[in-house]
C-alpha cells in the first residue's frame, strides 16, 4: 500500500513538472509570436508609406502648374517626403510621415479654390490614391499599435512576467504616436 502511494504522488509530480513546462513552452512561444507581428505591422507601414512617398512627385507635378501661389506647401511636402526617405528611427520616420499628412491635407484644401486642378483627371486620380493611401496608413498604424499593446502588456503580465524575464524578452517596444504638430488644426490661408 504504501509503495501504491509513492507511485501515485511520483505520478502527480511527473504530471505537475510536465503542466509546467508546457505551459512555460507555450507561454515562451506566444510570446516570440506576439513579437513576430510587431516588425512585420511596422513592415506593412513602410510598404504603404514608400508607396505614398512614390505619388508624391507625381502630384507636385500635377499641382504646380495650378498652385503657383501655394509653393511653400509643395516645399513643405517636398521637405516633408526627404526627411521620411531619410528618417532612421521610428519616431523619425513617424514625424515624417506626419508631417508628409499634414502638407498632403493642406494641399488637398487649398486645391478647392482651383477649379481647372480639381477638374483634372490626373489630380483627381492622384487625390483618391493618396487619400486610400492614407486610410490605409491610419489602418495599418493601428494594428502596430494594438500588437505593440498587446505584447507590451503581456510581458508584465504575472506569471507571464516570469517567463518574459527569463527568456529576455521583457524590452517593451514603442507606440507609433501622433506629434503635437498632428494633433493641431491644419491651418489654411487663401
Amino acid at each position: 500500500m504504501a509503495l501504491g502511494v509513492i507511485i501515485i504522488l511520483l505520478a502527480i509530480f511527473v504530471l505537475l513538472v510536465v503542466i509546467i513546462v508546457g505551459w512555460y513552452i507555450g507561454t515562451y512561444n506566444a510570446f516570440i509570436a506576439l513579437k513576430a507581428d510587431i516588425p512585420k505591422a511596422l513592415g506593412n507601414i513602410d510598404v504603404l508609406l514608400k508607396q505614398r512617398s512614390d505619388e508624391l512627385p507625381k502630384l507636385v507635378a500635377s499641382v504646380k502648374g495650378y498652385m503657383k501661389h501655394e509653393k511653400g506647401t509643395l516645399e513643405e511636402l517636398t521637405k516633408a517626403r526627404t526627411a521620411w526617405m531619410k528618417a532612421g528611427s521610428l519616431p523619425a520616420k513617424a514625424e515624417a510621415s506626419d508631417r508628409i499628412s499634414a502638407a498632403l491635407k493642406t494641399i488637398f484644401a487649398v486645391a478647392e479654390n482651383y477649379p481647372q486642378l480639381r477638374a483634372s483627371e490626373n489630380f483627381q486620380h492622384l487625390q483618391g490614391r493618396i487619400s486610400g493611401l492614407e486610410n490605409e496608413i491610419a489602418d495599418r498604424r493601428e494594428f502596430y499599435n494594438d500588437s505593440v499593446t498587446t505584447y507590451n502588456v503581456r510581458i508584465r503580465q504575472f506569471p507571464a512576467n516570469i517567463v518574459a524575464r527569463n527568456m529576455g524578452l521583457n524590452q517593451e517596444f514603442e507606440l507609433f504616436k501622433a506629434t503635437a504638430a498632428e494633433r493641431e488644426d491644419v491651418k489654411i490661408e487663401f
